[in-house]
């Protein structure tokens, strides 16, 4: 496993953007598929995105195709969400999240088994 560590988070109006980043510990992180997912007040936690460990492909939730962004940068072992056009529905608990990549078959929604703290993201209208 890895050890997951997200900054970033904050208070934007609707409309603004943010950018998540997050920080892992370990020597095989290049071998990790990363996921984002959110959790807010009252409703069940949610895949946001993921990019895969070998090739860079990307998967996102419906709501937030055409305005989040996940990339990685193995090399700094750090995964970011470049979020724009920011809705009040956005506002939740962000998670960074891994999983072995070279075990699954494809890049999915489920399996991740490495947990970072959390971050806060609020977009007020």
């Amino acid at each position: 496993q890895v050890q997951l560590r997200e900054s970033g988070g904050g208070l934007v109006q609707a409309g603004g953007s943010l950018r998540l980043s997050c920080a892992a510990s370990g020597r095989i992180f290049s071998s990790y598929d990363m996921g984002w997912f959110r959790h807010a007040p009252g409703k069940e936690r949610e895949f946001v995105a993921a990019i895969r460990w070998n090739d860079g492909r990307t998967l996102y939730t419906d709501s937030v195709k055409g305005r989040f962004t996940i990339s990685r940068d193995n090399a700094r072992k750090t995964v970011d969400l470049q979020m724009t056009s920011l809705k009040p529905e956005d506002t939740a608990i962000y998670y960074c999240a891994a999983r072995f990549g070279p075990v699954v078959a494809s890049l999915s929604e489920d399996g991740y088994d490495s947990w970072g703290q959390g971050t806060q993201v609020t977009a007020s209208s």
